[in-house]
């Protein structure tokens, strides 16, 4: 059985103060071993993170988003090694705000899971459909098309799992969540997908998330469907006591 996965991407929120703050209330809400809790926030807050989290190490830190070179003239941007030597053990790659609002390639996103896993990052791989797309009935060629691209970066002899974050893109910040028979149709697209490319052992070891809308209230039946190994949270990670409700749902 795979170990359910509860994450937090806060975006840009939560500066360093907050970030302090959100720990403090957090830890003493859920003090379970499981499941696996993951929190991404804003590169600037990663150090309190680290600072904060205290004598809770297996609270799972990330970074939102890195860049495939290991230095160099790319101002704004942050390597693998430099979040690695701040903290991060994870990285998001390929969320659909990286891919729509700042036009990240299929391409681009191979780079990074390669560079994410060649200094020893565990990459969380974002793949989804846009509204037009579920409408034009294309959600199977968007989503294998992008899972196949990520694994691209991902040598056969790599050591590192991944993990994979299903997230519909009309459902993210929209109030809109996917149906369980739309998320289970996606997992099962996205397992199968694994287990074509790669073989049962790899597909059976890569945990599948949904991302979406994700709240207290619904958070326990989306991780009840078939295929889904945790959840990918926004908004609803930001409040320790929603989030800590999320947690221990999984």
């Amino acid at each position: 059985m795979r170990p359910k996965v509860i994450a937090g991407n806060w975006k840009m929120h939560h500066g360093p103060s907050a970030t302090r703050k959100f720990f403090s209330e957090f830890s003493p809400r859920f003090d379970g071993a499981e499941p696996t809790i993951l929190i991404f926030p804003p590169a600037i807050s990663l150090l309190a993170a680290a600072d904060s989290r205290g004598s809770r190490p297996e609270i799972g830190l990330g970074i939102q988003n890195i860049h495939w070179e290991p230095e160099g003239a790319f101002t704004g941007e942050h390597s693998a090694n430099m979040v690695v030597a701040a903290g991060a053990r994870f990285a998001l790659v390929g969320h659909s705000e990286r891919r729509h609002v700042f036009g990240e390639t299929d391409a681009q996103v191979e780079l990074k899971v390669a560079a994410a896993i060649g200094e020893g990052l565990t990459p969380l791989v974002c793949v989804g459909e846009t509204l037009d797309e579920r409408r034009g009935g294309r959600v199977e060629e968007v989503i294998v098309r992008q899972l196949d691209a990520a694994l691209l970066g991902v040598a056969e002899d790599a050591k590192n799992p991944i993990l994979v974050a299903y997230e519909p893109v009309w459902a993210i910040g929209t109030g809109e969540t996917a149906t369980t028979d739309d998320v289970a149709e996606a997992h099962g697209i996205l397992r199968r997908r694994l287990r074509e490319i790669r073989g049962d052992g790899f597909a059976q070891e890569v945990a599948i998330l949904y991302g979406g809308s994700v709240k207290p209230d619904n958070a326990a039946e989306l991780l009840a469907v078939t295929d889904v190994d945790g959840v990918l949270v926004g908004g609803a990670s930001l409040d320790p006591e929603s989030f800590a409700r999320i947690a221990e749902s999984g």
